[in-house]
């Protein structure tokens, strides 16, 4: 075994390998313990120090391609990049494999749309108002139909970004696109009508309590229904973890 072979933490991985394996390899990459075109272990090498299957590590290390951290050649393997510095954030939908990785994210979009509501409340023209009554028009409608609308959704809390008239918030949201609202965690499919139901009351009375505070002007309390509708989705995806992982 070479100590190219040991160039890997070989701590095991918790319960979300990939996302596990991808952050041990990203955090030595930016330490520099991974040197700029340093060959990487091999897969083997790293399946034997990690304890995890070959296809968590093909994953983990498609996921650093994407963030433009290696390069692999045909032949030879993976290797860091010269320039080891992600081109640019984003979030990739290989990131949120984990309910604990969407409330990484919400904790991110609370961050950001906590600000962005009080911009919104105090600078919001007729026009902002008028596209965010659509985009609300729209979501209620796609959840009275039993959909997800994550697209919607998406657009609505888009409108409150632009709305701020700082082009960065609105930037910032496209850098993501709709993959801020992780629809495949919803599970809709395992509620019953009258769960569905409530669901989407509770979805489109939050979402109106964020768009009324805007329209009248009051900066509290856009930040107060932003930052309640976020932490009442966080609590639920918490709650879908616990019941999904009892241990």
């Amino acid at each position: 075994m070479t100590d190219r072979d040991n160039a890997v933490t070989t701590t095991r991985q918790p319960p979300n390998l990939r996302s596990g394996l991808a952050d041990t390899l990203m955090a030595q990459i930016e330490s520099g313990d991974l040197k700029p075109g340093q060959r990487l272990p091999t897969e083997q090498a790293i399946m034997r120090t990690t304890g995890v299957s070959r296809t968590i590590v093909r994953e983990a290390l498609a996921t650093l391609r994407a963030k433009g951290l290696i390069t692999t050649r045909q032949g030879l393997g993976a290797f860091v990049a010269n320039d080891p510095t992600p081109r640019s954030f984003s979030i990739i939908p290989n990131d949120l494999q984990s309910i604990d990785e969407v409330l990484r994210v919400l904790e991110l979009r609370m961050g950001v749309e906590y600000e962005a509501a009080g911009l919104a409340a105090l600078r919001r023209t007729p026009e902002d108002l008028g596209r965010m009554q659509a985009r609300l028009d729209a979501l209620d409608a796609a959840l009275e139909e039993g959909g997800y609308g994550a697209q919607e959704d998406y657009a609505f809390h888009r409108s409150i970004l632009v709305a701020t008239q700082n082009s960065y918030y609105s930037r910032l949201f496209d850098t993501f696109g709709n993959i801020m609202v992780p629809r495949q965690w919803a599970r809709l499919d395992k509620m019953t009508v009258t769960e569905r139901k409530r669901h989407a009351a509770r979805m489109r009375r939050e979402h109106h309590a964020i768009f009324a505070a805007i329209r009248d002007g009051d900066e509290a309390a856009a930040r107060r229904a932003i930052r309640s509708h976020l932490s009442k989705s966080a609590a639920r995806f918490e709650e879908l973890r616990d019941a999904t992982n009892p241990s």
